[in-house]
């Protein structure tokens, strides 16, 4: 048995269509009702419309990415608790759909960051690149978010400005609606694409003034708390995402990033139902991140995972490369996953399928000529998702001659 291959796919609008995916072997579609704001309940009429179209072409939905939370929840506002009225129905719905894994995230304001989402690499594929001192000219000169010096070290600041001084307006426009706007615009961007986007981010962001990482934990868990029993109920897993890049952004909090969050998190609800979403991507770009001993640790929580991989430039700046070719040793994590699975056959869990994706791609050959979102071309992923569909079968074979070996032996001394 393998991990089952899944695609992200963004509903009828992606380029991508289903009849494509099938025909190189994918197995269930990773995706979300698009339509919907977050907050608001997604219907079972709604659900079934779109889980029936991909039953038409093969395959299953088998993974919700996302089901997002409302910043309202997040920052514990005024209307929390008919939000997590919302968020309980529709987890009540997809598990009435038979749809049991819902991938979610708490990062406040910003979801995933990158600084150039056309960077090239030295084969000539377009990557895309953060490079914290952009970013800090960003925060400090473009945005000018008030006390955004304060969160920077002296020599990132006098970077940062060398950066900016040397950068046009038109640049200095590009950076700040690519940071805002365009990585957010198609997963449920807070913002949204307005003309005031600059003001419209700094009052989002002046909603956490109080908020530090404390409190942002226990709004996490008063969260869990209030959703995890019903999801239990529902047969529905929910698995956070980690921060992405995983350490702190404008100020705010990330409370989602290392083992020693994921230890918190899964003390604070102990229901196999507050899960993780592996995303060796994010977890690698911090050193300190031990991405095997990670996926050993919270075997069990592990409900969906994101294979990609990256290649560090300097402290907190990084590229996303080729899946098998950078920071995250892929044989050694796809292994212990492997190993998570032949696990929970033998325990004879029901959770078996352990959906994984190949997490972005690069632009490489014929995406240059097609439209996609930031991070999702089709070749350069399709290479990925053969690359690691390669890998287990792979490591499949050694685990079953292992096996076999052991065996043997056990059988001769017998």
């Amino acid at each position: 048995m393998a991990l089952e291959k899944t695609w992200r796919w963004f509903g009828r609008k992606d380029r991508i269509s289903l009849s494509q995916l099938r025909q190189f072997g994918v197995q269930g579609i990773v995706t979300s009702l698009h339509h919907k704001k977050p907050g608001e309940v997604w219907s079972v009429a709604e659900i079934r419309e779109v889980q029936e179209e991909i039953e038409k072409a093969g395959m299953r939905w088998s993974v919700v990415e996302s089901l997002p939370v409302s910043e309202e929840i997040k920052i514990n506002g005024p209307r929390r608790a008919e939000l997590i009225r919302n968020y309980v129905t529709s987890l009540q719905n997809l598990g009435q759909c038979g749809i049991d894994t819902v991938c979610y995230n708490f990062m406040p304001v910003l979801d995933w960051a990158r600084t150039d989402l056309h960077f090239i690499d030295a084969n000539g594929a377009e990557s895309m690149l953060f490079d914290y001192a952009t970013f800090a000219a960003f925060d400090i000169y473009i945005l000018e978010r008030p006390g955004a010096s304060s969160d920077y070290s002296p020599e990132v600041i006098a970077k940062a400005k060398e950066i900016n001084e040397a950068m046009s307006q038109d640049e200095k426009d590009v950076l700040a609606y690519n940071i805002i706007v365009v990585t957010q615009g198609f997963i449920n961007g807070t913002v949204g694409n307005v003309s005031n986007y600059k003001q419209v981010f700094l009052d989002y962001l002046a909603t956490y003034k109080n908020i530090d990482r404390d409190k942002l934990r226990s709004h996490l868990v008063m969260f869990l708390n209030d959703v995890i029993p019903a999801a239990e109920e529902a047969g529905v897993n929910l698995c956070i995402h980690p921060d992405d890049p995983p350490f702190s952004l404008l100020g705010l909090p990330r409370i989602a990033s290392s083992r020693e969050d994921f230890e918190w998190i899964f003390t604070q609800n102990p229901s196999l139902a507050n899960g993780l979403t592996f995303c060796s991507g994010s977890l690698s770009v911090r050193p300190d991140n031990d991405l095997v001993g990670i996926v050993q640790q919270f075997a069990e929580r592990i409900h969906f995972v994101h294979l990609r991989n990256i290649k560090r430039t300097t402290t907190r700046s990084f590229y996303e490369s080729p899946h098998l070719d950078g920071v995250v040793d892929m044989y050694q994590v796809l292994e212990a996953l492997l190993q998570e699975q032949a696990r929970r056959i033998e325990e004879g869990r029901k959770d078996l399928r352990m959906p994984f994706r190949p997490d972005h791609g690069l632009k490489i050959l014929d995406d240059f000529n097609r439209e996609s979102n930031p991070g999702y071309p089709l070749v350069g992923r399709m290479k990925g998702f053969a690359e690691i569909c390669g890998l287990e079968l792979g490591i499949e074979s050694a685990m079953a001659k292992q096996q076999k070996s052991v065996a043997s032996v056990a059988g001769s001394e017998g």
